[in-house]
């Protein structure tokens, strides 16, 4: 396992008051799911990364099994001084891109406004293999018209879809 994850931001299934479901994953570089949780469909997508990193334990063959990934890479959603902090105290290194309301409020406060947190633009162009990971989820008709009423069903259904792909990852 490369130890770089990338959190999730996708919503699977529409009901007749709009998205009902959201699928959290963290996947490695090779799109395997690591972790997988699910959320109301009107939640946001932060809130959910510092409890799928806390589950986060990939096993290895000898000592301690790694929960702690090199680094991770996020769409501008995960940019807040909350998510940073976290991911520095824990030595993960950030790789999330700056929105430009954050880039102006810092450069509006002037040196008070500090340094802009770093950015290496050629590790985010990795962050695709998250998106790929979605794609055959939304194949899936049950998954994607969201038809289970019960989250543990439809949880299921998705570690079931993980499973698989592991499995044809596996030989």
């Amino acid at each position: 396992m490369n130890p770089r994850t990338e959190p999730p931001d996708h919503a699977l299934g529409r009901s007749r008051g709009g998205v009902s479901t959201k699928v959290h994953q963290l996947v490695d570089d090779h799109g395997l799911p690591l972790v997988i949780s699910l959320a109301a469909g009107q939640s946001g997508d932060a809130p959910a990364l510092v409890p799928l990193l806390e589950s986060l334990r990939v096993e290895r063959p000898v000592g301690r099994p790694r929960t702690r990934p090199d680094a991770l890479r996020g769409d501008k959603a995960y940019s807040s001084r909350a998510i940073r902090t976290h991911l520095r105290g824990r030595g993960i290194r950030a790789v999330i891109p700056q929105p430009r309301d954050q880039q102006a409020r810092r450069k509006r406060r002037g040196s008070a406004g500090g340094r802009p947190p770093t950015f290496d633009q050629t590790e985010y162009t990795g962050r695709n293999v998250v998106e790929r990971r979605f794609s055959p989820l939304k194949q899936w008709r049950g998954l994607a018209t969201r038809y289970d009423k019960l989250a543990i069903v439809y949880r299921a259904a998705i570690v079931l879809n993980a499973v698989i792909v592991w499995a044809q990852r596996c030989p």
